[in-house]
């Protein structure tokens, strides 16, 4: 029976031997990093010659560093840490406990963070990382709260672990590499279309005092015009109460659910008939207005949907949805909305009254409404399928990492 506990739920098939239980002391060499004191000596930072510096917040979820550390160690200070070669394994000790990294350029390390510097036996250092990692889950599992609240080197020592032979570590540690490499890949995707999408809000929409986008579709040259946005819209809010939810029924939204608006709350016929003269319908326009303010997403569905008093429901007058939600993105409309944001308010909102005394920007041309929205629907499309994706990908690795190990 104890031979079965020592072998993991998914395997490679060619191999069959059960893991050897070992001290995390028998088979690594390690030690801390290290920083001359105190920590805000200017002379200990920057200048020539100066070298990533690696501590607690430079450790990523996805046991890589940060592409660039927060702080560079001088020449003067180096001999008085300790550098952590390219591929060294790195585990952090304080703050956020159990963070490993694969280390993908040399860096200067600082004491809160551990480094594995050598192995007594034959040991994948990728295999390694994912060992450290999922040992750490399983002791903040067992800690009051979920959470590691500290660890010294002689606790580390005395972790009890479970090694396959090399073959088989050399396998695992190449499968979640490549696993890492594509999340890493799709989350770099994902961040470039959002950087991309914020950087065309600002300029396919004028700036203030401007009349002319930066950037525009060559075949419009108009001015555009800037305009309340009670002029445009009819603005509604939602029941005052929290109403009595049931299995099934109307979709009750609430400003948790503007990302998707989806929710699993529903309200029944009749208190939606009671309650909604005017309700969302295709082609409106929601926006949070309690807690997160100035949210904004377009109701995409036919069927009857039930809104609460955090958000603001938006009824466009002849100008394209999709538009006008981008230009309720921009810095223009976002600052005026602040303005009269209640932010002293718990939680912090604005009055529905206030929202259509806003200052936007909107071009008068039906067309150049519609390229601009249709422009910006692609790109949150492409936004949502990387999304979806990453979230695929580490939905798989966390699987796989309860199941093959042990």
């Amino acid at each position: 029976m104890s031979e079965k506990k020592n072998v993991p739920k998914l395997r490679f098939p060619e191999f069959t031997e059960p893991w050897e239980q070992r001290k995390l002391g028998e088979v690594a060499i390690y030690r801390r990093g290290s920083f001359p004191q105190p920590y805000g000596k200017s002379e200990w930072y920057d200048g020539e010659e100066a070298k990533p510096f690696v501590q607690v917040a430079d450790v990523t979820d996805v046991m890589n560093l940060v592409d660039d550390t927060k702080q560079k160690i001088s020449k003067l200070a180096q001999p008085m840490s300790v550098f952590a070669e390219k591929g060294s394994v790195l585990v952090t000790l304080q703050g956020s406990i159990g963070r490993v990294a694969i280390t993908q350029y040399g860096a200067f390390v600082d004491r809160t963070v551990l480094i594995f510097e050598k192995y007594k036996t034959e040991i994948d250092n990728l295999f390694w990382a994912y060992v450290i990692k999922q040992k750490f889950v399983e002791e903040a599992r067992k800690a009051p709260g979920g959470t590691i609240k500290t660890i010294t080197k002689e606790a580390l020592s005395d972790f009890d672990l479970l090694l396959p032979n090399y073959n088989e570590q050399k396998k695992i540690g190449d499968y979640f590499s490549t696993l890492d490499t594509l999340i890493t890949l799709h989350q770099r995707k994902l961040d470039h279309v959002k950087d991309l999408k914020k950087s065309m809000l600002q300029k396919m929409f004028p700036k203030n005092g401007q009349l002319y986008p930066e950037v525009r579709f060559p075949e419009f040259t108009d001015a555009w015009e800037q305009r309340k946005l009670g002029e445009l819209v009819g603005i509604y809010d939602g029941v005052h109460q929290t109403p009595e939810y049931q299995d099934s029924g109307i979709m009750f939204l609430s400003v948790e659910n503007i990302a998707t608006l989806k929710s699993e709350k529903y309200i029944s016929e009749e208190a939606f008939e009671r309650d909604y003269k005017v309700y969302p319908e295709k082609g409106d326009i929601l926006m949070t207005r309690i807690g997160d303010v100035g949210t904004t997403n377009v109701v995409e569905t036919a069927e009857k949907v039930a809104f609460y008093v955090s958000l603001a429901l938006l009824k466009p007058n002849g100008i394209d949805s999709y538009f006008l939600s981008n230009a309720m993105k921009t810095n223009v409309f976002q600052k005026g909305l602040r303005e009269r944001t209640l932010v002293t308010a718990i939680p912090q909102k604005i009055n529905k009254d206030e929202i259509g005394k806003i200052d936007i920007f909107i071009t008068n041309d039906d067309e150049e409404q519609k390229k601009i929205g249709t422009y910006f629907s692609t790109l949150d499309n492409l936004i949502t399928l990387h999304q979806r994706e990453l979230d695929h990908l580490k939905l798989l690795k966390k699987g796989m990492l309860q199941q093959m190990f042990v």
